[in-house]
């Protein structure tokens, strides 16, 4: 059984235990999201449970050690946001996320960008769930309405990937996509969910890959940018448009196709880290907004 199965599983035993409160069942389907977003494959050069794609200082085993270590964090942001903390205080607890991260991958960079956005999500989770806000916005809305000023004004780390990135190449980032809502989310991912499970409904997978070339096809992804420049980002656009052009998840064989493009990343050495992360909050908000998964 796989541990996103496993944990799928936990979650349906124990009818007679003590009912969990609101922000521990979202940082657990947070974790859950991770996890899901892991054992997806093939994404083009991405980590999965089937191979490391285009990395040879993780695996799947590092990132299931990194989604344990930052799962209570995800419950900590929750709490935090229904008490109506503010955005210094969400960042406290994402710096300390991201210790518990590096301790656990012995340094590695798993989830960094996971920590900040499925992270901002699960506060708004938390806001909504406490009725702090209006409960008919979208979780995207929330975060750009509660906090969207302050995470464009606040600090920039100066030697991540993406600050770098940004000034090479005036990239947007994470911060610029959390700002406003997570539009990549709801015009892109989610869409895209809603279309793979539509084509194989008795396949999870299946839309769950579509989405994630769906995003790879249409985000600046920095971690891209970083590896392999704005060539790298065209090809990596060019290959996973192509392959929704032709039919995605409905074309016949569009397994042996999608697993020739995620060769081709790893031939490359691309990763689009942030699409994976966006895939794991598509599937976070899919879960908290009432779309089929």
């Amino acid at each position: 059984m796989s541990a996103a199965h496993a944990y799928e599983s936990q979650q349906t035993q124990g009818r007679n235990a003590p009912a969990r409160c609101p922000t521990e069942m979202i940082g657990d389907n947070a974790a859950r999201c991770l996890l899901m977003e892991l054992e997806t494959w093939p994404k083009p050069g991405l980590v999965s449970h089937v191979d490391n794609g285009s990395h040879d200082d993780m695996d799947a085993g590092t990132f299931r050690r990194s989604a344990a270590a930052i799962k209570p964090y995800f419950q900590e942001l929750a709490d935090a946001a229904a008490d109506g903390c503010d955005m210094g205080r969400l960042r406290i607890i994402g710096i300390e996320a991201e210790a518990a991260m590096l301790a656990a991958t012995s340094g590695v960079n798993t989830h960094r960008g996971a920590i900040f956005g499925l992270g901002l999500l699960c506060a708004a989770a938390g806001a909504r769930a406490a009725g702090c806000v209006d409960p008919e916005l979208t979780l995207g809305a929330i975060v750009s309405r509660r906090w969207g000023s302050s995470i464009v004004g606040g600090p920039v780390m100066l030697h991540s990937h993406g600050s770098k990135v940004r000034g090479k190449f005036g990239a947007g980032g994470a911060r610029i996509e959390a700002a406003q809502g997570f539009s990549s989310v709801y015009q892109i991912g989610l869409p895209a969910l809603v279309r793979g499970q539509r084509a194989e409904p008795a396949d999870a997978e299946a839309a769950r890959i579509e989405a994630c070339f769906a995003l790879i096809a249409a985000v600046e992804d920095t971690n891209i940018l970083h590896r392999a420049g704005k060539d790298g980002l065209r090809f990596a656009r060019r290959s996973t448009r192509h392959f929704l052009d032709m039919g995605g998840v409905r074309r016949p064989g569009w397994r042996d196709h999608a697993k020739r493009i995620h060769e081709a990343f790893v031939a490359k050495r691309l990763s689009p880290g942030g699409s994976a992360d966006l895939l794991a909050m598509t599937l976070f908000v899919a879960s908290q907004e009432g779309v089929d998964q």
